[in-house]
């Protein structure tokens, strides 16, 4: 339940700290702490306007995938503390629970009947595609490394007592931030500000979108970014006492969405034809973890 909590609790401040870190890198001062919240309150306080060429998938869409994201944040534990859904293969319920709300995100954007929500929905079905490699070859690295297959044994079970490991911790934590950020279509894969249809990935998928199921849709953003740095977390909190667990936690989540917002201010997006060999490079970075793995485990003859 502590783990629940915490996310549900980071992610409320995880957007502002964002925020916050672009205005002061750009000399801003830039809007409060809660802002993005205070927006979401404003969009659950209006009712959804629907079109006529929708279905009811369209009006249930944004449930299921905030649903989804709100189950995969059960399976993450937090220290010695395990997740209210644990069980020895979570992992793998963790990727495709999440893959269900995207499945309804992304037939929702079809719905509409909008050849430019279309558009945008091929290019998320795409991006998530690229990334799902890279995602299983890091968690199955650690899995074999450890030899659980659940979140809770793997980081309970991994010692970071050697240069080796710790460089793996570091690789592991820098597929997970960009996993997080293409997840979350941010830069350098997809800018969430931008106003131009040809270039949009999610917010052309959400055009349609509005008042309460609008407010969904960007809370299950932020929920997923403190899910993410929940994941990262764990890879360094371990078996640590609860009173240190607790701030180890809060204090990644903190550098994490500094980095979140580092990289927006200085990284430029790039072409639309430059990201999926970006995302597929993940892969990459994975299979050194692979490697790693074996290099420790002392597998290679």
């Amino acid at each position: 339940m502590i783990s629940i909590s915490l996310i549900l609790l980071v992610s409320l401040f995880f957007p502002g700290i964002i925020l916050r870190t672009k205005s002061l890198t750009s000399g801003r001062l830039g809007p409060g702490l809660m802002q993005p919240v205070k927006d979401v309150v404003r969009l659950f306080r209006k009712g959804a306007v629907y079109s006529d060429t929708t279905s009811f998938i369209f009006r249930i869409a944004p449930t299921i995938y905030f649903s989804s994201v709100l189950m995969a944040c059960l399976v993450i534990p937090m220290g010695q503390y395990r997740g209210l859904v644990s069980f020895d293969g979570d992992f793998v319920f963790f990727a495709y629970i999440l893959a269900l709300g995207k499945f309804f995100s992304i037939i929702a954007a079809m719905d509409t009947g909008s050849s430019f929500e279309g558009m945008g929905a091929s290019r998320e079905a795409l991006y998530s595609m690229f990334a799902e490699p890279a995602f299983f070859i890091l968690l199955g690295s650690f899995s074999l490394l450890t030899g659980f297959t659940s979140f809770y044994d793997i980081f309970n079970s991994l010692h970071l007592g050697s240069s080796i490991t710790y460089t793996l911790g570091i690789l592991a934590a820098f597929v997970l931030i960009m996993i997080a950020m293409i997840e979350n279509s941010r830069m350098p894969v997809d800018d969430p500000k931008t106003h131009l249809e040809l270039t949009m990935v999610h917010e052309v998928m959400i055009l349609d979108n509005s008042g309460f199921d609008l407010g969904l849709i960007i809370y299950s953003g932020y929920l997923k970014f403190a899910m993410y740095g929940a994941l990262i977390a764990g890879f360094f909190i371990g078996s640590l006492s609860p009173g240190w667990s607790v701030t180890a936690f809060l204090l990644i989540q903190l550098v994490f969405a500094a980095t979140v917002g580092l990289i927006e201010s200085f990284m430029a997006r790039f072409r639309m034809n430059h990201n999926p060999q970006f995302i597929l490079a993940l892969s990459s970075v994975s299979f050194l973890i692979f490697l790693g793995v074996l290099l420790v485990l002392e597998k290679f003859v």
